[in-house]
């Protein structure tokens, strides 16, 4: 019935794949570190656009907080326009309210990341964000480390990250904010945290927030409310869409003029 195939073929196929693109993406145009709904979107539209883009989520699954709704009830919520965006991705949704959309998050999230994958985008999961790479006052890129290594008994936790450069490197990793707090440590920024809910304040602030917050270093969806202070948003996604294609705007944008510039060769 099955084609008759040896363990250790089985084996060198995953390894050499794998560490061929891995490789290649050492040095990628854009890294995105966090894979939730405004995260996989801004990587999508990058990817479209030509440039390598890398995404870097800390868990072994994709899609954050898009996969369920509030208090774990899977549907999920949009305000207008975000009908625009889900019609665009070929995620079913119906209006309930005048405005407002709800749709079924194990759809939605796997079109999501399906339209994120399919434009190019390389996914690094089960891996986290330790610290920039930071020279010459930018971000130039991003350091990892499996994530498994962080739930070994400290005496055997000595295990080097390793580092990979970027053009631009997008926090998305949602109200954490990791990669902005690795500059808060250094007080390199000074962030403030994120407000209580506050839906109709919050999804616009956050897309009128989302873009460089540092040179090299774009934050975009409930990053960017941990950043700058902006209430929560709660279960709602419309502004994680509009952040995530904001970010990617911004990107190309800065890339197209930075073309002429010398290439990272590390």
């Amino acid at each position: 019935m099955f084609s008759k195939i040896s363990e250790a073929q089985i084996s060198r196929a995953i390894v050499g794949e794998f560490t061929k693109w891995f490789n290649d993406y050492i040095v990628s145009d854009v890294i995105i570190v966090g894979a939730g709904p405004s995260g996989l979107i801004a990587a999508r539209d990058l990817a479209s656009a030509g440039l390598k883009t890398l995404i870097i989520e800390s868990n072994n699954y994709i899609g954050g907080g898009f996969w369920v709704g509030g208090y774990f009830m899977n549907t999920l919520t949009f305000r207008a326009p975000a009908d625009t965006i889900l019609t665009e991705l070929h995620i079913p949704f119906r209006e309930v309210e005048k405005g407002l959309f709800i749709s079924d998050g194990p759809s939605a999230c796997s079109k999501l990341i399906s339209a994120a994958c399919d434009s190019g985008a390389k996914i690094l999961n089960l891996t986290k964000f330790d610290d920039v790479v930071y020279r010459n006052n930018r971000v130039e890129g991003a350091v990892i480390n499996w994530s498994p290594v962080s739930a070994l008994p400290r005496q055997i936790t000595c295990v080097d990250p390793i580092a990979l450069e970027a053009h631009a490197v997008v926090d998305a990793t949602g109200h954490d904010a990791w990669v902005v707090k690795s500059l808060e440590r250094r007080k390199i920024l000074e962030l403030k945290t994120y407000g209580p809910m506050d839906v109709n304040t919050s999804e616009d602030m956050v897309v009128e927030k989302t873009g460089e917050i540092h040179p090299g270093l774009f934050v975009c969806g409930m990053a960017a409310a941990t950043a700058y202070g902006i209430p929560r948003m709660g279960p709602t996604f419309a502004g994680m869409l509009f952040s995530g294609r904001k970010v990617a705007a911004q990107i190309k944008t800065l890339l197209k003029q930075e073309k002429t510039a010398p290439a990272l060769s590390r």
